[in-house]
């Protein structure tokens, strides 16, 4: 999804950040760029940070000597500013579990949920299945003592992967803090080769870009008007 959305911005002129904060063994966007960049920021002998090129966006991810990486060890955002002046749009994919990234959000690969300017807007990603509502559900309750507090920001949009549709009887098992969220949903369809293949240096199905460009002219990322098709459907 986070690739989807920097490939739309990059797509529409915008210079763009495209942060991967997974742990490298697991990173889903290991294979996103082209060759890796040997520029590095090291805030700490063992973590670096290195920057390579996907296109006309500067794709940033860790680099690291250690067997593992814990959510708590990410380096926080200061430490991800780029080498270079101009980037308009900074795209972050946490790249950890959401339980273990919510349990403190405010140190870590959270850290990028932190109030601050310019303002995040967070985005969480679910299927449209009963299971993953329901997890849906209990990280947005994880975050709430954190929202109280005023620490961080709040979850604006739910991306919906994998479907054009809800299936029947699947919204309706939503919680409340979900539920809020159900009416702006947006649905970014299934791409069978997409599954296949997994995020490469090529630019993500059109399909996908189409479905994610909406969100983008809302949030005023991107200018022009909304076009007919939102990409969005009411829950039944």
């Amino acid at each position: 999804m986070a690739t989807a959305l920097a490939d739309a911005l990059q797509l529409a002129h915008r210079n763009v950040l495209m942060v991967d904060a997974a742990d490298p063994p697991r990173s889903g966007l290991a294979l996103a760029t082209r060759a890796e960049g040997g520029q590095r920021v090291q805030p700490h002998p063992r973590v670096g940070i290195r920057y390579s090129w996907r296109g006309r966006a500067l794709m940033a991810q860790l680099a690291t000597t250690l067997p593992t990486i814990a959510p708590g060890m990410v380096p926080p955002p200061r430490w991800w500013r780029p080498p270079l002046a101009g980037v308009h749009v900074t795209v972050v994919d946490l790249g950890h579990d959401a339980w273990h990234v919510t349990a403190d959000p405010r140190v870590g690969a959270g850290a990028w949920l932190r109030r601050g300017t310019p303002h995040p807007r967070p985005v969480l990603v679910a299927r449209a299945t009963r299971p993953s509502l329901l997890h849906a559900e209990q990280v947005l309750a994880r975050l709430e003592p954190f929202l109280s507090s005023a620490d961080i920001s709040p979850v604006t949009q739910l991306f919906l992967s994998g479907v054009k549709r809800w299936p029947p009887g699947v919204a309706g098992a939503a919680g409340r803090r979900v539920t809020a969220l159900l009416e702006n949903a947006v649905f970014v369809p299934h791409d069978a080769e997409l599954a296949v293949s997994g995020i490469t240096a090529a630019v993500t199905p059109q399909r996908l870009r189409q479905a994610v460009t909406p969100a983008l002219r809302q949030w005023g990322l991107i200018a022009g008007p909304q076009p007919g098709g939102t990409g969005r459907r009411k829950p039944r």
